[in-house]
Formats: C-alpha cells, structure tokens, sequence
C-alpha cells in the first residue's frame, strides 16, 4: 500500500492532520493501535484556547462546539478566605472553551469518516522504517491479522507517549528533558451540575483543587494527592469532603453541590520535551514529543499547535518540493513548546503544596501579586487564553 503522508495515532492530533492535509488534496492513511471506541471515549482534557476554537471554525468542525461548548471569560484563583476572577476577555481580548476532548476527537472522526479516510484500528506491532532515507514505510499487523506495509513520502508521529515514533528517533541526534512532580490529581467525573461558572484553581495547605466542568449537568474536579495513591483508598464521602474543605464550601456564602461519581483516577504530573521534532522524513507532533501537567490546560492545544504547524510544512514539501517550512518545523514548534511548558510548570508549581512552610509563603505571594497586579494577571491570561498559532 502507498500514501503520501502515514499517520500514526488517531487521537485529535492525528485526525486533525489527516484533515487538514486533504483540504490541500493530500492522502494519508492513519494507523490506530486502540478501537475505535476506545478513541471516541476515554476521557481527556476540556478546556480549549482560542486559537484552536479559531481553527476548527475555519475549517468547518466549530458548529457543535459552538452550540453544545461553554464559553468562559476567564478563571477563579483561591486561596483560603479569598477568590479572585481573572478575566481574559477584559485582559487579552481572548476567552476559552469548556469543550473535552472527547467531543473534538468525535468531531473529527465524524469528519475523516464522511470524507472516506482510510483508518487502521487495532492494530499490533507498529514499526517504522527507513525514515532517514526517501523512501520511509510503516509496518502492522491489522486487526485480522494481516501484516501491511504502508510506503509514503512523510511519516507522521501522533502516537503519544508509548507508540514507536518517539523511539524511532536516534539516540546520536535525540534529546530529552524531564521533570517528575512529587504529587499526582485524583480526578473524579460526577453526574452533578457545576456549582461554579467558571474553573476554580485552589491553593490550600491540605493540598491543590480543581473545580472544573465537562457540561452543564456533569462536573470535573480534582484533587492534589500524593503520587502512588491508590484510588480505591478515596471513598466518594472522603473526596467530597476534601473538595468542600480546599474548594471553601461555606465561605461567602458559596456551597460546594456533591453528586453520584461516575469516574475516579490517579493522573501522575510531568514535564517532558523530546527534540528534535523531526528526523528525516519522520514529523512528530503532540505527546509524541512532549507532555505538561494538566495544570495550565495546555497537552491539546499544544497538539492542535502543533498540527497546524505541520500541515502547510508537509503541503509545501509535497506540492511544492519546497523544504524550507519542513525543515523548520522543529525550531518553530519548540519555541511554543517550551513556552506552554514553562506556563504549565509554573501553574502547577504556584498551586501545589508541600511540607516547606517557606515554599508556602511564596505561593501565596505570587498568588497575590497575580490576582491584584494587572501584570501579573495578563500575563495568566495571556498565556492560559492561548498565544497565536504560529508563535
């Protein structure tokens, strides 16, 4: 089998890719090691920036979005006895989308199966070849147990973490750099309405919270724990009543709603940056090349970025036999990179507690000068709303 452009992953990173692409008349075929409905259901990040609400607009994905999405203005900073909004739109001009990605991945593959796009799901042994020579292919094993090989022009990596792309990148010419978080979140789904309209970011001596939502009848919430947490150890009574405790329900009037918990798990929080982003005829985009804690809401918005850095790189190569943006492409993907990982890094690091009391003390007075410097909260905003793809 021969494309032009072999996808590997068929998250949002992929899909979007492959969409993109044929809008410029360019074929690819994507190749998923998980079912289709595994794709279409785990459960992800929710908040999207404006510049990836701009571009599922211009390319004609934004109708449902708009109409089922929840638009914010900004977020709620806590501290004990205070909350603070930090508005976005009268700061930068910019608002945010609770959308999960759970919605945008359907989206897609809505859009990919209309337009006939040729998806392997289920499949094992996934290798990639030759991809520091012209002629790259792509090798599996599809779910009847056929073995497929896929020769193409380009190879895409949007596998994530653990698919072979990231591994297919030499040790001589790879780099990585990496920051282990001594905390991970429990994180809980629950059929209850938001008692917040907009996420609540919780500093508290017991720990960090979330208040954050997936619709109007159905909550997001989390809770800083430590890393090897099992679980089974929260029953539904203690998670809610650590939300109560760091979430401030009582005070000011404000009243933290429980409900039935229909999810819970243990997320461990991680910085990680992989480059370059591209070798040889061998593109990666998304977790495949990095990761950040979910604190600044950047892991989707990074791969939208990052996509629709690659795919007028890939027209340009393939249409135009012009290198130029092909070979930039890592540079200009890794600037924003290490830009949205040093907002991550400094989210979470403002928001989550340790046994220093002085580590304390300066947490609280950054959060002070954020919320009451106009600075301060700009800079939040700006970074958080999303900066302009492209940057």
């Amino acid at each position: 089998m021969r494309t032009e452009v072999a996808i590997i992953g068929a998250g949002p990173a992929g899909l979007l890719l492959s969409h993109l692409l044929a809008e410029q008349g360019i074929d690819s075929v994507v190749i998923e090691t998980r079912s289709q409905d595994y794709v279409l259901s785990r459960i992800r990040a929710g908040i999207l920036e404006h510049s990836t609400v701009q571009l599922l607009d211009d390319i004609g994905l934004g109708t449902r979005l708009r109409a089922e999405g929840q638009q914010h203005r900004g977020i709620y900073l806590q501290w004990p006895e205070e909350r603070h909004h930090i508005d976005f739109t009268e700061l930068v001009d910019r608002s945010v989308w609770v959308y999960g990605q759970t919605e945008v991945t359907k989206d897609l593959a809505a859009a990919r199966e209309a337009a006939g796009q040729q998806i392997f799901y289920e499949v094992t042994d996934t290798a990639v070849h030759e991809v520091d020579t012209e002629s790259p292919y792509v090798s599996f094993v599809d779910s009847s147990g056929r073995h497929v090989r896929i020769d193409a022009a380009v190879i895409a990596g949007c596998d994530g973490s653990f698919g072979p792309s990231r591994a297919a990148v030499p040790d001589r010419v790879r780099q990585t750099w990496e920051r282990t978080y001594p905390y991970s979140w429990l994180g809980v789904l629950a059929d209850v309405a938001p008692s917040t309209d907009e996420l609540i970011y919780a500093w508290h001596s017991d720990g960090f919270a979330m208040h954050s939502m997936r619709s109007a009848t159905v909550s997001r919430l989390y809770l800083q724990v430590p890393n090897g947490t099992d679980v089974n150890t929260w029953s539904d009574d203690r998670i809610w009543d650590a939300l109560s405790t760091r979430l401030g329900h009582g005070q000011n009037g404000w009243t933290l709603q429980p409900g039935p918990i229909t999810d819970k798990s243990v997320l461990p929080m991680r910085s990680y940056v992989q480059t370059p982003m591209r070798h040889g005829r061998l593109f990666l985009a998304g977790d495949a090349a990095h990761i950040v804690p979910p604190t600044g809401a950047k892991g989707l918005n990074l791969a939208v970025a990052d996509v629709a850095t690659l795919a007028p790189a890939l027209t340009a190569l393939l249409r135009k036999n012009d290198g130029s943006l092909a070979d930039s492409y890592s540079d200009d993907a890794l600037r924003r990179v290490w830009r949205c990982t040093h907002f991550s890094w400094w989210m979470t690091t403002m928001l989550h507690t340790s046994d220093d009391p002085f580590d304390a003390q300066l947490q609280l007075s950054q959060l002070r000068w954020v919320a009451g410097s106009e600075a301060g909260a700009t800079g939040l905003a700006e970074n958080y709303a999303g900066l302009p793809i492209g940057f």
